[in-house]
């Protein structure tokens, strides 16, 4: 069963992200995280959560990502929607390339 995480977005409404296949969830700046899902081609396919700008070293986004995957698959089978608790930065967009 396919599982999403509910994101507030910033002046747009609320967007589903898938928690399943993940491979990798990172930190990869202090205003990115980024989460890279299995996919057929061999770099598969990476998810950009741009937000606020966090501190050096900060990675409470990172960490709330996590969090709320793991919530979100430890729900009832048909429960597909997890909405976790507000992130601490403001999530300014979502882009999957």
């Amino acid at each position: 069963m396919e599982k999403f995480i509910a994101v507030p977005v910033t002046n747009e409404q609320t967007q589903l992200i898938s928690a399943t296949d993940i491979i990798l969830i990172e930190q990869a700046s202090t205003t990115t995280v980024t989460v890279q899902y299995k996919a057929a081609s061999a770099s598969g396919d990476i998810l950009t959560i741009t937000h606020a700008t966090a501190g050096a070293g900060d990675e409470l986004m990172r960490d709330w990502l996590q969090n709320a995957v793991i919530s979100a698959l430890s729900t009832n089978w048909n429960n597909v929607r997890y909405t976790p608790p507000t992130p601490p930065y403001a999530v300014s967009g979502i882009a999957l390339a």
